[in-house]
């Protein structure tokens, strides 16, 4: 089976094109902006543009707009090939990066919105413990972590924090889609909000 990974929740953007388990192509672009612009052609880039049975998307939490871009361009493929289409949490990608040299443990700590941080825990087998959420750094800080803590913001929290911990940059790459395990694959296609829209639609 062929399968594409979409990755565009943060600041980077994505994609891998596998086939039985082995990486055909793939290319990770750290853009800020743009990602609506840079997706479709690089998904064209990719062999045979990127076909697949299956799509796997990320849901968030992240970019507002780079999900929901993510999304729409994985669902308008699925129709026109015919593919199934599921998606994946954006913060246990990072722990399955994360585990990848060791499967241990490991926090999530991404970058959220309005100054927040987006911290999660994860068990040895790539699990999450408990829902993700979106905090203050001093908040987050207080909550504690493991001993392995990877992300955006690993290393801000690992600093802030007096106990022994080891702090990594990770970034999502479509490309690590499969370390993922199956159990965080869902076929409820919706984004994952770090938090409630500011705006509201008037009653």
């Amino acid at each position: 089976m062929r399968i594409l990974a979409i990755e565009t929740a943060t600041e980077a953007c994505s994609v891998a094109l596998f086939e039985d388990g082995v990486l055909l192509a793939g290319e990770h672009r750290i853009l800020g902006r743009g990602h609506a612009e840079q997706l479709v052609p690089m998904i064209g880039a990719l062999p045979d543009h990127g076909q697949a049975a299956r799509i796997l998307v990320s849901l968030g939490p992240g970019s507002f707009t780079g999900v929901r871009i993510g999304i729409a361009t994985a669902r308008a493929l699925a129709i026109a090939w015919n593919a199934e289409v599921l998606g994946y949490p954006t913060l246990a990608l990072v722990a399955a990066i994360g585990r990848q040299s060791e499967p241990v443990p490991v926090t999530v700590c991404m970058t959220g919105g309005h100054g927040e941080w987006l911290v999660q825990d994860f068990s040895a087998d790539g699990l999450p413990q408990a829902d993700f959420a979106s905090l203050q750094p001093d908040v987050a800080t207080s909550r504690g972590a493991h001993k392995v803590i990877v992300g955006t913001k690993a290393s801000e929290l690992s600093t802030s924090l007096s106990t022994e911990t080891v702090g990594s940059t990770v970034i999502p790459d479509a490309r690590n889609v499969l370390t993922l395990p199956t159990e965080v694959l869902t076929s409820g296609i919706a984004p994952i909000y770090a938090r409630p829209p500011d705006a509201r639609l008037p009653s």
